[in-house]
């Protein structure tokens, strides 16, 4: 996920993992203990409504991902389950110790969810810090770099779950935002890469592992004894009462919160809440909390309840993998939320353009080679297709598309996003040969993202996000009148000054480079034409 993204959808996934968690445990939490004939006790029914209000839409934000979809929905989805996983386990750790006969009262509740949550964002951010730091010392060794992301999560999490009781996953949640938001330039070139796919490995691994012990703990325990159905025979149509529960809760957490999701971030459209709701998918986290109580052996829960609580879980997580996440590609096509759009349609049309340009410039050019001798090159030419079906001549797309409208909004907003993409690509560049700092990459980059969001309803404005980083503070005035050491107060001006220019000519550069690559890229078209005049009056002002 992008940060810049994650920091505009904050609120809104906020909203979702935290007061929708909370909506969610009461709803399924009512139903287990009002409809399901098992006597359980209100802080049982709880418990296993926490459990089941942790999502995992794995496969919603894959598919998402591969239709090229709306990347803020990805991102919400994507973000509110990270974040709710670890709300999730706050509020069952809360209901098992109520479980276990401890008494809370509202203000101890309050008071626990602060403790747990705050201490663990504590510690996430106390290890991601030093982690960071760290990270300085090492230069170009992407082993060491993996090797210590890998050390620090799991001493993280062990010293927020073990030494100071409060929410492992929360703050290995934590530290896990923090890299990204603060340490993403601290990954250079192909060590990036090799970080994110070593993840990426790690959590295909650990899913599968979960996935296969909760498969034989349901095969062994309830499917081979038996002794479950024989007491509780309509287990299997439960299951599928919670599965449609599940759902409701989730249409209830969304309907509650749509009022506030349109307002906040970038706002959310009926048709993306629908997907919302369609993805709350459950999955691993679900089967490892409830494996935790088939292997507790306390008083207070019976083994028959910990397998049914196994039972109805591996039931949900299976049938929202199969039909939410199967249906999911049907329903964004049925919202019409799959189509390409027009920027993308013309970048598909303009990339044809240029295969068949290079076709034909290379069908040309074997005419003149002696090696292949007397050819019937139209004969040949009727074999291939991509050239065979050519007839005439064929326009450059941007041309068309610009053809009487020249200064299209769309039109505008397309070619501003594709040199502030080629201007972020050159900062990465600069880092990559240490041509500028890891906190200047973030300065800069960090500008480039607010550009995006306001392409289409202004000009190129990278540059106003970077001018208070380049100008001298106000308090630089009072720094110098104070009684502060003049060599610490000449230092620091240094330092502002030295920053500044690393940001001005990195600022130079890097559209001097997106802008010949956009004159490469389409030509010398009105609307291109446009946009680099925008970028050229930008790097006026820097000057």
């Amino acid at each position: 996920m992008e940060v810049h993204q994650i920091k505009r959808c904050m609120a809104q996934m906020l909203l979702l993992a935290g007061p929708g968690v909370l909506i969610s445990t009461c709803c399924l939490g009512c139903a287990l203990k009002l409809i399901f004939p098992y006597n359980w006790s209100w802080t049982t029914s709880l418990l296993l409504g926490g459990l089941l209000s942790a999502t995992d839409p794995v496969a919603v934000v894959a598919l998402l991902k591969d239709l090229g979809a709306s990347k803020k929905l990805s991102t919400i989805i994507e973000g509110e389950s990270l974040m709710n996983d670890g709300t999730a386990i706050v509020v069952y750790q809360l209901f098992y110790r109520m479980v276990l006969g401890e008494s809370f009262n509202w203000v101890s509740i309050l008071k626990f969810l602060t403790q747990v949550s705050l201490g663990a964002v504590g510690i996430g951010v106390a290890f991601g810090i030093a982690s960071v730091l760290w990270l300085g010392f090492i230069f170009n060794d992407t082993v060491i770099e993996i090797a210590l992301t890998l050390a620090v999560s799991y001493i993280a999490y062990f010293t927020a779950q073990e030494g100071a009781g409060v929410s492992g996953v929360l703050a290995v949640m934590t530290l896990g935002m923090f890299y990204a938001a603060v340490a993403r330039t601290a990954f250079k070139g192909d060590g990036q890469q090799s970080l994110h796919h070593f993840w990426e490995m790690v959590a295909y691994m650990a899913n599968t592992l979960i996935f296969i012990l909760s498969g034989v703990v349901i095969a062994e325990g309830v499917l081979s004894s038996g002794n479950i159905f024989h007491n509780h025979g309509h287990a299997w149509g439960y299951l599928f009462l919670l599965y449609i529960f599940v759902q409701l809760s989730r249409f209830v957490v969304v309907g509650v919160s749509y009022p506030f999701l349109r307002y906040f971030g970038y706002g959310l459209d009926w048709k993306e809440a629908t997907i919302l709701i369609w993805s709350g998918l459950r999955g691993a986290v679900a089967l490892s909390l409830s494996l935790s109580r088939t292997s507790d052996s306390s008083m207070y829960i019976s083994s028959e309840t910990g397998t049914l609580f196994v039972f109805f879980t591996g039931g949900i997580v299976f049938l929202t993998l199969i039909v939410n996440g199967s249906t999911t590609q049907f329903i964004l096509h049925l919202l019409e939320m799959d189509r390409l759009s027009a920027t993308k349609k013309r970048i598909l049309n303009y990339t044809k353009y240029e295969m068949l340009k290079k076709a034909l410039e290379a069908f040309g050019d074997l005419g003149d080679d002696e090696e292949l001798g007397p050819v019937d090159w139209p004969t040949v030419k009727t074999y291939i297709a991509s050239l065979n079906n050519l007839e005439g001549s064929f326009e450059h797309p941007h041309s068309a598309s610009e053809a009487g409208n020249n200064l299209d909004p769309n039109n505008l907003k397309d070619i501003r996003i594709r040199l502030l993409n080629g201007v972020q690509a050159a900062y990465w560049g600069m880092l990559d040969e240490g041509r500028i700092m890891q906190t200047t990459a973030i300065i800069l980059m960090q500008s480039v993202d607010e550009a995006i969001d306001l392409a289409a309803h202004e000009c190129l404005c990278d540059w106003k996000g970077l001018q208070s980083n380049v100008h001298f503070p106000s308090y630089y005035k009072f720094l110098q009148a104070s009684i502060c050491p003049q060599r610490m107060v000449a230092y620091f001006t240094v330092e502002r000054l030295e920053s500044a220019c690393y940001i001005c000519a990195a600022f130079l550069r890097a559209h001097r480079i997106a802008r010949r690559q956009l004159h490469g890229f389409i030509g010398g078209s009105d609307i291109a034409s446009t946009v680099i005049n925008e970028s050229v009056a930008e790097g006026e002002e820097a000057r």
